[in-house]
C-alpha cells in the first residue's frame, strides 16, 4: 500500500498550489480520500475528503470556498487544489484513505508521507 502526496512548495500569500496523492496497492476506487494537515506545534486536523460512494466533498471551515478537491479514478489520484492561500495554511499535508471514514484523524487506514507547504507573508 502507498499513497504519495506531492506538489508542495513555498507560495506566497493569495497564491495557489495543487497538491496531488497517487494511491496504489489497495483497491482505490472503493476508498473514501482525506487530506489532513499539521502545522507547527499543533495538532493534525482534517482538510478536506472525497467520498467515492457519490462523490460527495466536505471542507474544514478554514479551507472552504478557497480549496477544491478531486479525484481521478483512472489515474488512482486525489487533488487538491488549494487558492487564495494563507500563511495560516503552512503546514505538512498529508493524504489518507479509509474504506468507511471520510475525515477521521485517528481512524484512516493508510497514511502516506507529507508535502510541505509554506506560505509566506
Amino acid at each position: 500500500v502507498q499513497l504519495q502526496a506531492s506538489g508542495g512548495g513555498l507560495v506566497q500569500s493569495g497564491g495557489s498550489l495543487r497538491l496531488s496523492c497517487a494511491a496504489s496497492g489497495f483497491p482505490f476506487e472503493y476508498y473514501k480520500i482525506a487530506w489532513f494537515r499539521q502545522a507547527p506545534g499543533k495538532e493534525r486536523e482534517g482538510v478536506s475528503c472525497m467520498d467515492n460512494s457519490d462523490g460527495s466533498a466536505y471542507y474544514a471551515d478554514s479551507v472552504k470556498g478557497r480549496f477544491a478537491i478531486s479525484r481521478d479514478n483512472a489515474k488512482n489520484t486525489v487533488y487538491l487544489q488549494m487558492s487564495s492561500l494563507k500563511p495560516e495554511d503552512t503546514a505538512v499535508y498529508y493524504c489518507a484513505a479509509d474504506p468507511l471514514y471520510c475525515m477521521a484523524p485517528n481512524g484512516m487506514d493508510h497514511w502516506g508521507k507529507g508535502t510541505l507547504v509554506t506560505v509566506s507573508s
